[in-house]
């Protein structure tokens, strides 16, 4: 095919939508008018702080369960072996779990363990509120 069998035409690309056309002198807010105030002060709103949840007694156990035991060593194994930083001493531990194991101990990590109910509400404990019993059956932590 030769040169002047093409339009000079731009016909884009199939999946590209058309651009809008912009018409000259019509006001892009014209339909937000009926929303201004005529006499020009401040409309007042309340200021809605964030508010910390209202703290409720708590209806699940004290104790963390296995499974989320589990899930809290391997989760924070996992971050430490991608570079984390530790937030215990280390003694010679290279092995990421047995770290976040020392961590779990000293009740360092960071997380915050969400129980859900079957109303459909939850609630959120954090690691250190929990008492946690290890494999040996030694109680670590709580009150």
């Amino acid at each position: 095919m030769a040169d002047e069998d093409y339009n000079d035409v731009d016909m884009g690309y199939e999946d590209e939508p058309p651009e809008p056309e912009i018409e000259e002198g019509v006001e892009e807010d014209a339909d937000n008018d009926n929303d201004v105030d005529d006499k020009g002060e401040p409309i007042e709103t309340e200021d809605k702080e964030e508010q910390e949840p209202v703290e409720r007694p708590r209806k699940t156990s004290k104790f963390m369960t296995k499974y989320e035991r589990a899930r809290i060593l391997g989760t924070r194994a996992l971050q430490i072996s991608m570079n984390a930083p530790v937030m215990v001493e280390l003694e010679g531990e290279t092995d990421p779990l047995e770290i976040a194991m020392k961590e779990l101990r000293e009740r360092k990590i960071p997380f915050t363990i969400r129980r859900y109910l079957p109303d459909g509400s939850y609630e959120d404990w954090g690691v250190d509120e929990l008492i946690v019993e290890d494999s040996w059956k030694r109680q670590v932590g709580g009150d």
